[in-house]
C-alpha cells in the first residue's frame, strides 16, 4: 500500500532539510509518545546507515521493528527502510526548491506485507484508504507547519 502527499514549506531548502536530519529531537518526539527506541549504530553523523531498533505498545500488543537510513543525498533525498513483524515499509522524503525561501517536501510511504495475515490486514486498511490518506496529509502538514514556525523563530 503505496500512500503520498507533497507540502510547500516557506524556509530554505538547507533549513528544511536540516529539520530533516535532526535525528535526536525525532527519537525524543518517538519516546514522548510512548515508543522505546534504540540506535543501532556507531555513527556521530547523519549518514546512510544509521539504525533503530523501535518498540511500541499498539493495541495492547508489543511490536517492533527496525528503521535504517538507506539513502542521504543532501538536500534533496532521505530514504528510510524499515521491517518488522510481518510487515517491509518504505519512506521517501524529497525535497525540491521552488525559491530561495520555498520548498517542496514530497513524502512517499509504501508498506509491503510479509505474510498471508499481513496481506489480508493490508486489505482491511485499503477499505478506509481515504480517511487513512486525510490522517496521513495532515501529518505532513503539521510538520511542514512545524518547519515553518522554526524557520521564522530562527
Amino acid at each position: 500500500m503505496k500512500l503520498s502527499t507533497r507540502q510547500d514549506v516557506e524556509a530554505p531548502i538547507s533549513f528544511v532539510f536540516g529539520r530533516l536530519c535532526d535525528f535526536d529531537s525525532w527519537e525524543r518526539a518517538a519516546l514522548r509518545r510512548g515508543a522505546d527506541v534504540q540506535r543501532t549504530d556507531g555513527l556521530t553523523a547523519p549518514e546512510p546507515g544509521m539504525g533503530w531498533q523501535v518498540r511500541i505498545d499498539y493495541r495492547g500488543k508489543l511490536r517492533s521493528g527496525e528503521v535504517r537510513l538507506a539513502v542521504l543525498e543532501a538536500p534533496q533525498k532521505l530514504l528510510f527502510t524499515g521491517a518488522g513483524g510481518s510487515f517491509e515499509a518504505t519512506l521517501e522524503i524529497e525535497l525540491l526548491e521552488l525559491g530561495p525561501r520555498r520548498t517542496r517536501v514530497a513524502v512517499i510511504s509504501e508498506a509491503r506485507p510479509r505474510s498471508l495475515s499481513a496481506r489480508v490486514l493490508l486489505q482491511s486498511v485499503k477499505l478506509a484508504k481515504a480517511k487513512l490518506v486525510q490522517r496521513y496529509e495532515h501529518q505532513v502538514a503539521r510538520l511542514a507547519a512545524d518547519i515553518e514556525e522554526r524557520f521564522r523563530r530562527a
